[in-house]
């Protein structure tokens, strides 16, 4: 049985679209640059669309092969050693699917996340007790005690990096379903993940808003998602949009940028930053 290969990093992502760059612009096909290394050509797409970790003997080599000089190839390896660590999720790897793996890797690395979210609170933002309301609720499929916990944990880790001293800035857009469905029996789940919700609204790097139902239908109805926005200039815009079994990953522009297009139409015409605490204490005070 093969061993599970842990999910792709985001500095495999990024090098491995640089390695693809760097073949194009030196007029190599892949059937070409696998002749070199004396692998099939599918090696060689593998490894540029980060399928597989980065291979340092194999990447030596295509560098020479596309002449890029000393100093940029050094770099690059040094990049790749780095890219290949595996990040501290994969100790959650018997909880965390495969297609979420990479979601934590690029939240890890972004600048800037701006999400939809029509059903729960964000599990950046959520406290212990509302991430386990919903676990328990089934999300997760029919999990007994330990694997909500090992869950649990992982949401709690994720939320470490709005502690960093340079966090990115989060900017969420919730459904006011969000603030209508409890999740619990117990008032206090709610009213406790409200006050974190309050909390939250006041730091600078996190804005969140509420999109009222009087304000009708809106062009994000369909389902959560996520873009992520990075201070690598290597790294193009992406966004993940999640389904009932999987998900997937959108880079490409004309997708991100309807993405974008309908960030920026919802949050035009979402409560604002200050309305949206006015309404979350206002939901509060119901429990």
């Amino acid at each position: 049985m093969s061993e599970r290969r842990p999910a792709p990093t985001v500095g495999q992502v990024v090098l491995g679209r640089r390695l693809q760059e760097l073949r194009e612009a030196a007029g190599f096909k892949r059937e070409e640059a696998a002749q070199v290394l004396r692998v099939a050509p599918a090696t060689v797409r593998r490894m540029e669309m980060a399928e597989v970790a980065l291979k340092i003997p194999y990447v030596q080599v295509l560098l020479e092969t596309y002449g890029v000089g000393d100093d940029e190839a050094a770099a690059f390896i040094d990049l790749a050693e780095e890219a290949n660590q595996p990040g501290w999720w994969q100790r959650f790897h018997d909880v965390l699917p495969d297609w979420f793996s990479l979601y934590v890797s690029l939240e890890g690395a972004a600048r800037i996340i701006r999400s939809y979210e029509p059903h729960f609170v964000p599990g950046l933002l959520q406290t212990e007790a509302y991430a386990r309301a919903v676990m328990e609720a089934g999300t997760i499929g029919q999990a007994g005690p330990d694997t909500i916990d090992r869950h649990v944990s992982l949401r709690m880790e994720r939320q470490r990096l709005l502690e960093r001293p340079d966090p990115p800035h989060l900017w969420v857009i919730m459904d006011e379903t969000v603030l209508r469905r409890p999740v619990s029996m117990r008032g206090e789940v709610m009213r406790d993940q409200l006050d974190k919700l309050l909390e939250f609204a006041e730091r600078d790097r996190i804005t969140l808003q509420v999109a009222e139902f009087e304000e009708g239908p809106h062009p994000g109805t369909y389902a959560p998602f996520s873009l992520f926005r990075f201070a690598e200039p290597e790294l193009p815009d992406m966004v993940f949009t999640e389904y009932l079994t999987g998900a997937l990953y959108l880079d490409s522009r004309t997708e991100v940028a309807t993405h974008l297009e309908v960030l920026d139409h919802m949050s035009a015409r979402a409560a604002s930053a200050e309305r949206t605490k006015k309404l979350l204490r206002e939901r509060r005070e119901d429990f």
